[in-house]
Order: C-alpha cells, then structure tokens, then sequence
C-alpha cells in the first residue's frame, strides 16, 4: 500500500540537506534507501540529490511503497472509545482503569477493539498502559507512522507524564529519582519486584499536593518503561499508590487504581511539528479525591 506525506521546511530553521531533513523525521534507513533509489522524496516538486539543501519554507513530498504491515486485526466490538486527540495519523483515547491495551486470544472488550470500532479499520499499536491505569493511550492510524513512533519511543522524543495518589507519604520527599532494578516475581507471575541484575529502570517523581499526612498527589516521569515500573517504584520507597491490589496489598481492594497518564508529547510523524495532549481536568478522576 502507498502511503503520502508533505510537509513544509520551517521558516526558522537552518537549511539542511535532504538526508538530513530525512534523519531528523526518524524515517527508517531501508525506506531512506528506497526513497533515493526511486526518486520518491520531491522538493519542490522535483527530485534533488540527498546531499542537496533543502531551505526554510520548501515543500517537501513523500511517497512511501515498501510499508509493511504485520499487524495482528482486532475485532470490532461495538463499544466507542474516549477520543481525545486525533488527526490524519495519529489517535489518542483516554483509556478507563480496569481495560486491556490490547487483546488476547478472541477477547474483544480491550482498548484496541474500542479503536477499531471506531476506526472502523485495525490500528496500530505503539505503547501500553496496565489494565489497572487510567488514562492516555496512542495508536497510530495506519503502519507507515510506526517505525516513526517507535523510534521516538526509544530517543525519548515521545514523552509521557502520570499523576498518582500515593498512602504513606509523610516521609516521602517533594521530589526525587527513583532507580532500582525492577525483575520478575518468581513467586507470583502477575508480580515484579525489585531485585539485583533486574532491568535498569528509573522513574521521577515531584510531589503537587499533599492532603494529609498520609496522602499525596505526585507527578511521575518515566525514564524508563518496564512492567508496572512506577507501581513497584513507589511501593519499595513506602509510598504505594492508593487501590493497587498488588503492590499495596493493605489498602481497599475495592478502590480503583489511583494512577492516570495524563500528558503525552511527541513529534507528529513526518513533520518537525511537536504536539501536547493533556487529559482534561474533569476526566482525571483521581484529582477529585
């Protein structure tokens, strides 16, 4: 399938060449190679050596033909999901607590089978949330947009912040870092704990509120993403997030997980245009506490 894209060179910044422009949009090196080899990157409308410059306010073009899919369909269910973003490319929903990101097997109530719903077409996965957590999902609208996404996943252009409500707090500081290696629980497989030779992982956290002396509102960065990262980060400085049934076992079991992703920026695929979502005040269901 053919895929285009254009964009204008910004007015501010310095020329660059066309392999340059290419690197920065983070397109893959295979499609780099068939874009010079077909001649399929125009500017202005004709083809230009990849050493030549492009200038502020150019016109580029580009046509994609060797994009391949190898995405899994996802059934759809019916069910309409919490749109709070989207474009050309790109869809951002606000997931509830208690959903799957994606299906397994023939299950047909996750995140993913909301998108295609809506959709009416599969999307594409780029990141997960936990069941449990709330909040900002991405999906991309078609495979071409991916790699892109996925590369800013990995150079940290595609940034994600959380807020959580947090037990035990007196003692917790306004901010810090926390790194601890994060394995699996050979005990409970739904587990993970923090273990020495675990996977680097490292997580910020700035205190917004407190409420008692017991209760916190905090920021969480992530500089890291491994399975339940900040869950078992904060559980193993003494502040574990207020309804998680795993990692503060002494809380109501009843409670929903007080943990939201609620800001997402990124760079919009084949543009230099940086974007911010944040989840409106009234659907972060923890501020109301």
């Amino acid at each position: 399938m053919s895929y285009y894209f254009t964009l204008n060179y910004p007015k501010n910044l310095k020329p660059c060449s066309v392999n340059e422009l290419l690197r920065k949009l983070l397109i893959p090196r295979k499609w780099r190679h068939y874009l010079r080899c077909e001649q399929k990157v125009l500017i202005n409308g004709s083809y230009l050596y990849f050493n030549r410059l492009i200038n502020p306010g150019d016109k580029i073009e580009l046509f994609l033909e060797h994009v391949e899919s190898g995405q899994k369909k996802y059934p759809e269910n019916g069910q309409l999901p919490d749109v709070v973003f989207e474009d050309e490319d790109l869809l951002i929903i606000n997931k509830p607590a208690g959903q799957k990101t994606h299906p397994n097997s023939n299950e047909t109530n996750t995140a993913l089978n909301d998108c295609a719903t809506y959709l009416k077409h599969t999307p594409f996965i780029v990141h997960r949330l936990d069941m449990l957590t709330s909040g900002l999902l991405l999906v991309a609208k078609n495979p071409a947009v991916v790699p892109i996404l996925n590369r800013e996943l990995t150079t940290k252009a595609f940034h994600r912040e959380y807020l959580a409500l947090v037990d035990n707090s007196k003692t917790l500081q306004d901010s810090g870092m926390i790194d601890l290696p994060i394995s699996r629980d050979p005990l409970d497989q739904r587990k993970r704990m923090i273990k020495s030779g675990g996977l680097k992982s490292i997580t910020h956290y700035q205190i917004l509120k407190r409420y008692d002396d017991q209760t916190a509102l905090i920021k969480v960065i992530l500089e890291t993403g491994r399975t339940h990262q900040i869950r078992v980060h904060l559980a193993a400085i003494g502040s574990p997030i207020i309804g998680d049934p795993l990692y503060n076992p002494q809380g109501d079991s009843n409670e929903l997980l007080h943990l939201t992703a609620y800001q997402m920026s990124l760079i919009k695929p084949f543009s230099l245009e940086q974007i911010e979502i944040k989840l409106p005040e009234e659907k972060v269901l923890l501020l109301k506490k």
